[in-house]
């Protein structure tokens, strides 16, 4: 079942996605959770670290999957999602390291990397909830627009589009956002319990 919700600013929007993924967290503390990136979720964020300094939200047993992350890059890079998530939500809440999981753009060989990813949400219990943003051409995670959508894991060509609303990372040099990433499949993301997408902004 499909439920629409409109909100009149994208803080109103996040508010409620915020108070969607905390109601979630408190009836199970074990939460499994798969998590954008980008300029949509940021204010999301911000409420759920303001529900943690409040006392109001505890992450220690909740786990978090990445929806994606460029190829190339990785911990430590500053453009990477990685240091994203540690920005914005990581370090300022009480989720384990352990249980913070993001795929490794700079993995020697990305198909295994795809299957331990897959392997290791598996081992997690599944997902229980996935936060997607939506990109300007419609793309979900990294799953860019295309004649047929890969349904796990895997390696994608970003297109032009999705490179430049990706430049802010990469100190704005259009030329150093790397041309292929790693996602999340459609099929991974439709296999969760739940799916909450925020669509903000005449862009979208």
């Amino acid at each position: 079942m499909m439920t629409l919700v409109v909100r009149a600013s994208a803080g109103a929007a996040a508010g409620a996605a915020a108070r969607l993924v905390l109601a979630r967290l408190a009836a199970q503390p074990s939460l499994v959770l798969g998590l954008p990136t980008g300029a949509t979720p940021v204010p999301l964020y911000r409420h759920l670290v303001d529900a943690y300094r409040r006392g109001a939200a505890d992450f220690s047993r909740a786990t978090t999957f990445n929806l994606d992350e460029f190829l190339g890059v990785g911990r430590g890079d500053a453009g990477s999602y990685r240091t994203f998530m540690e920005a914005h939500l990581f370090s300022q809440v009480n989720l384990s390291p352990r249980r913070t999981f993001v795929l490794d753009g700079r993995a020697d060989d990305w198909r295994m990397e795809a299957r331990r990813y897959e392997t290791a949400m598996a081992r997690a219990g599944g997902l229980d909830l996935v936060v997607l943003g939506i990109g300007r051409n419609g793309h979900l995670g990294f799953n860019e627009p295309a004649p047929a959508l890969t349904a796990r894991t895997h390696r994608v060509r970003l297109r032009p589009e999705t490179r430049r609303a990706n430049a802010a990372l990469f100190e704005g040099r259009l030329a150093a956002v790397p041309r292929w990433a790693l996602s999340m499949g459609i099929g991974t993301i439709l296999g969760a319990r739940e799916v909450v997408l925020l669509a903000t902004g005449p862009a979208k």
